[in-house]
């Protein structure tokens, strides 16, 4: 069994367009049938996410962490105790290609890093665009983390420990436990999501902020920073 761990804080607006692109990925005939599981974990919400989760027919956790990090421990906790081997991790405002765990399980890897593409960009505008399509590598061999694309078969998330209880880079520590405990990483372009450009992002040190910080640093200097 293949599960997808999505943690979520108050993302009614993007949770279903997100679970119903990682339910058509579980559909993908390479899969050949195999189950997936996707298991949403509404982490201190008080909108309707849980109800939009349930009614696609995914499964929805409630807890109150506010933190990122024991959000996806509990989900991959829960798709463990199921019986899951392969957990793949993505975040509520992403949605994911298609092909996406296909391309993860053809890496053959203990774990698969990939890349996030950017299609909204009205929150910042052209500058960022372009400066993102400049400098962001996009292409195998990258060294890019994001919790928003991320694979890892479940012997060796238990063997590095599973995610630290972080409110951000949570993802980052992950891997580089990976790292540490001899597991195999796959630095991959083929796994494909869109993630959000959004100002009012959750974790206070991820990917939105790092774009915030980029385009503040960029209007008083002048010049944009890599990403």
């Amino acid at each position: 069994m293949i599960a997808v761990v999505i943690p979520a804080h108050d993302e009614a607006d993007l949770v279903g367009a997100c679970v119903s692109s990682v339910q058509a990925a579980g559909k993908a005939p390479e899969l050949q049938g195999e189950a997936v599981v996707v298991v949403v974990v509404t982490d201190s919400c008080s909108d309707g996410t849980a109800d939009i989760v349930e009614a696609l027919g995914a499964t929805a956790i409630a807890v109150n962490f506010r933190n990122v990090g024991k959000a996806r421990a509990a989900g991959a906790a829960k798709a463990l105790d199921a019986g899951a081997r392969w957990l793949a991790f993505t975040d509520a405002d992403t949605v994911v290609a298609p092909s996406w765990l296909v391309a993860q399980l053809r890496q053959q890897a203990d774990a698969v890093c990939g890349t996030v593409a950017v299609e909204d960009w009205h929150d910042y505008g052209e500058r960022m665009r372009n400066h993102y399509a400049r400098s962001y590598t996009d292409r195998d061999g990258h060294r890019h983390i994001h919790g928003a694309n991320l694979g890892v078969c479940a012997e060796a998330y238990l063997r590095a420990g599973g995610f630290q209880p972080l409110q951000s880079s949570e993802d980052v520590a992950l891997v580089n436990a990976l790292i540490a405990s001899g597991a195999q990483v796959a630095w991959s372009a083929s796994p494909r999501v869109v993630t959000s450009a959004r100002r009012n992002f959750r974790a206070p040190d991820g990917f939105g902020a790092t774009l915030l910080r980029v385009d503040a640093q960029a209007t008083q200097s002048g010049k944009v920073a890599p990403c």
